[in-house]
């Protein structure tokens, strides 16, 4: 009990930092769980601590889920990076250690119009516990509108595809939504939302917090599409050199 109120106190501590702060925000790779139309500039690396839990601590099937991030910009509106999945469940069952290399080209985009589109690939490799464990694909295609104005809002939507995919990922081609919307000019709701009934069937409401001008934090919610036991408390990270 000692340990999940300073656990709370901290998180609390962090927030009012982030509400301080007053800079433009980084260009995020994600809006929360889906991918964005926005790329690391070339030359650029973006780094991000992902975590996840579903806040159980004192019941059985409690996990932890740690995904640090890498992205790097390789110039000609291209990005790759590699994204590393370790989870923790309080029962001691193994789980695999995941590696996940990506790439992403944002093959159009019209600053002045306020719209961009971009298709990219990710694998998801299991490198521990393989037996009985799939390795997969997905590869997506987005489009992003901007309305004009400070506060705008911002749409993004496509298609995605699972290549490789098991029987348990019983959705295979599916959609991918975001939308999101300046609050104050360090603070925004965003939200994502994938369709299907797989690994990737969430929908994500948070708020994203300007923390310099160089980073950036996110704390919401992921609800599952199919079983509340999935669904997890989030928190990201990230900051761009």
């Amino acid at each position: 009990m000692r340990t999940r109120t300073s656990l709370l106190v901290s998180l609390a501590s962090f927030f009012v930092v982030c509400l301080s702060a007053h800079q433009q925000a980084v260009a995020q790779s994600t809006i929360m769980n889906t991918p964005s139309t926005e790329v690391v500039e070339a030359r650029k690396v973006y780094l991000e601590m992902d975590f996840l839990t579903n806040y159980a601590w004192q019941r059985e099937g409690s996990f932890q889920n740690y995904i640090p991030r890498a992205v790097v910009g390789v110039g000609r509106n291209v990005e790759v990076g590699v994204n590393v999945s370790i989870t923790h469940i309080s029962d001691g069952e193994s789980q695999p250690i995941e590696v996940q290399p990506n790439v992403k080209w944002q093959f159009y985009d019209n600053e002045g119009a306020g719209t961009a589109a971009a298709v990219g690939c990710i694998l998801y490799a299991p490198v521990t516990h393989r037996a009985g464990t799939d390795t997969l694909g997905q590869c997506y295609s987005v489009a992003s509108k901007k309305l004009p104005g400070r506060f705008g809002p911002k749409f993004t939507g496509g298609p995605y595809v699972l290549i490789g995919a098991g029987e348990d990922q019983k959705t295979k081609v599916g959609a991918t939504i975001g939308y999101e919307q300046p609050l104050t000019s360090k603070i925004s709701f965003i939200v994502d939302w994938s369709s299907g009934d797989n690994r990737f069937g969430y929908i994500s409401p948070a708020l994203y917090f300007v923390t310099s001008k160089n980073s950036g934090l996110s704390a919401g919610y992921n609800i599952a599409n199919h079983g509340r036991g999935k669904n997890s408390l989030c928190a990201y990270y990230g900051i761009q050199f």
